[in-house]
């Protein structure tokens, strides 16, 4: 999340002096572009690592500062969740046995996470969403407490206006609203950076904006966000919602999300998407800046661009342009920030490699992108990448081919091609490549989580098909064997599943029939019927709850006369008994066992999220 000691901009002075400072860094970029001022003569990678911190029951912990505490490495740093953490690798030559040393590396230092986290009795998950999470655990409480954080919430809300909305269409569809940035906790991503010279920055931009829809394909682990089946790759939908702050207009107007692909090939330099960026997004973050960057290169001096990084960093394009500074020398890198955690370290490195790969092997026909292919046709081909991952059809230069045929055809030999040009192992290629083809021939991790959660599904609640799922994906990343070589969760077998039951949005059904108080009881008896559901809430205009009416009411007060004309209003529970969804389990059962009665609605703000019913209880060893 970038720079940590900064706040919402929240007078005209602050704007000013940073606006002065913003147009400044682009000057000056634009100066050492010119100047060549840039690294020479070596290139460099590098990759971030963010993880999940889970319970022993592999529910999100809250223990995620307490365990950066305690690590004490410089290496790991916070996420804007308590139940993140990420993990920077050193960057390292791209030559030889970069990627073996990055998969040493990493293993090495997520050993030592496991280690410190099990002092709380917590555990390391790779993950691009945690399958176990819930909407109770996206409020605040869960926000690691860091200023950037803070500020970045409350600038987004502030240039929102209203709450954030949540519509993500797969197999199954989640609306829903939020009052924080949080939702974007749930995305964990395994970031991996290329360091590119100046001067072959747009013709590499644009390559890796071209194969993002096809890499994407093949490493998607993101199918699954609060118990709803959605897209492939999910991450790609929920952060671009999570923090949109544009707000619905009655006028059709183009407005760009702060979360992009990009709507444009570049035709000559980093800074032109820059200049894009500044003058399409509102500046969120300020912070005092002293340097003067534009007379610092005209003295022959490099600048840290603050001002520009900062508000680079809350623009998040998939393949994001970066500009660093090591050792007082000056360089610029892609991030590609679109691969999600997991399923295993190997999953992971072999993306790094194949990206690489296809980066460094990119053909000569390829330099001028924008005479073969659209940037539509690449936008296109990477939301189908999200959605339906490996078994996605892509238009690529011009034909249509399935994303099989094009890794295992065209890509793959490019990539392999690449990593000779750098003199990488040929072990290590083979190993690494051959992991993405067994993959692309195989199955993905999104296909494998789909295949065994609807198996589950059928001899277990959604919640506990969750946590088992969860827990097997823990033991399959403990083995290191890639996700091609994982076997199916056994079919159609009831599985001992260790779940906690507190609160009752683990066990309430959501899936609900309801009428409105002015339906006809008639209707309300056959649906009753149809559907062998003895309680149904009854809500108003307004989509609020106003009562519950059973099939105990129906039999006793309507079945015999079935008068016509009677209304549920007239029959109803008024002002019936409620809970919300973090209410304690044994406490409902309380409730229904002190008030003797058979279901009790659960509600937020007087809107009906659930239902519990002594059924619910039955299935839980409380």
């Amino acid at each position: 999340m970038g720079e940590h000691q900064v706040k919402f901009i929240e007078n005209l002075e602050q704007k000013k002096r940073f606006v002065h400072h913003l147009l400044n860094d682009v000057q000056a970029m634009d100066h050492m572009i010119k100047e060549r001022m840039f690294e020479k003569g070596i290139q460099r990678v590098g990759s971030e690592q963010e993880f999940c911190v889970v319970d022993s029951h592999f529910r999100p912990s809250m223990h995620g500062p307490e365990v950066l505490d305690s690590i004490k490495d410089d290496h790991f740093t916070s996420e804007i969740a308590r139940f993140n953490l990420e993990i920077n690798l050193d960057p390292s030559e791209l030559t030889t046995n970069c990627f073996a040393q990055a998969e040493i590396q990493l293993r090495e230092l997520l050993e030592k996470a496991k280690y410190v986290a099990s002092n709380t009795n917590d555990k390391i998950l790779l993950a691009g969403i945690l399958p176990t999470i819930r909407k109770t655990e996206l409020e605040l409480e869960y926000m690691t407490p860091n200023p950037r954080y803070y500020a970045l919430n409350d600038a987004l809300r502030r240039a929102r206006g209203s709450d954030f909305e949540l519509h993500i269409y797969g197999v199954d569809e989640l609306t829903i609203k939020h009052q924080s940035v949080l939702f974007e906790g749930c995305n964990t991503s395994f970031q991996i950076h290329l360091q590119i010279a100046p001067e072959e920055f747009a013709e590499q931009y644009n390559w890796a904006q071209a194969i993002a829809g096809p890499l994407l394909s093949c490493a998607t682990n993101s199918p699954l966000l609060l118990g709803k089946e959605l897209w492939s790759e999910t991450r790609i939908a929920l952060f671009r919602q999570s923090i949109d702050i544009r707000g619905a207009s009655y006028q059709i107007r183009q407005r760009e999300p702060r979360v992009n692909f990009g709507n444009h090939w570049l035709k000559e330099s980093i800074t032109e998407i820059y200049k894009e960026d500044i003058s399409r997004f509102t500046m969120l973050l300020y912070k005092e800046i002293e340097e003067e960057s534009l007379e610092m290169v005209r003295n022959g001096n490099i600048p840290d661009l603050t001002a520009l990084k900062l508000h680079n960093g809350t623009v998040y394009r998939w393949n994001r342009p970066c500009y660093g500074v090591a050792d007082g020398v000056a360089h610029l890198r892609i991030e590609n920030r679109y691969i999600p955690s997991g399923p295993t370290v190997n999953d992971e490195i072999s993306n790094f490699a194949f990206w690489v790969g296809l980066m460094k092997g990119m053909p000569e026909k390829f330099k001028k992108i924008w005479n073969l292919m659209d940037i539509e046709e690449a936008r296109n081909n990477f939301i189908k990448a999200a959605r339906y991952g490996i078994e996605s059809e892509f238009m690529w230069m011009g034909k249509q081919c399935s994303a099989r045929e094009l890794l295992r055809d065209e890509l793959l030999p490019i990539a392999r091609v690449g990593l000779q040009k750098v003199n990488i192992d040929k072990a290590d290629i083979d190993k690494y490549l051959g992991i993405i083809e067994r993959r692309i021939n195989g199955v993905t991790s999104s296909q494998w989580m789909v295949r065994n959660f609807r198996n589950l599904k059928k001899n277990h609640s959604i919640d506990d098909s969750l946590v088992y799922l969860t827990s097997k994906i823990y033991d399959n990343q403990s083995t290191s064997k890639p996700v091609s070589e994982w076997e199916n969760i056994a079919d159609g077998k009831k599985h001992y599943i260790n779940s906690v039951y507190e609160r009752v949005n683990q066990i309430m059904t959501t899936d609900l029939y309801t009428v409105s108080e002015n339906d006809l009881v008639e209707l309300v008896y056959y649906v009753m019927q149809w559907t062998n559901i003895s309680h149904m809430p009854v809500e108003n205009k307004n989509d609020e709850l106003v009562g519950i009416i059973t099939k105990a009411d129906l039999q006793e007060n309507w079945s015999e006369n079935k008068d016509e004309s009677i209304t549920v209003k007239e029959l109803m529970v008024k002002e019936p008994m409620t809970v919300g969804p973090t209410t304690n389990v044994k406490d409902a059962k309380r409730i229904m066992d002190a008030k003797n009665i058979g279901c009790l609605p659960v509600i937020v703000k007087n809107k009906l999220v659930g239902i519990i019913t002594r059924d619910d209880l039955l299935k839980i060893d409380l």
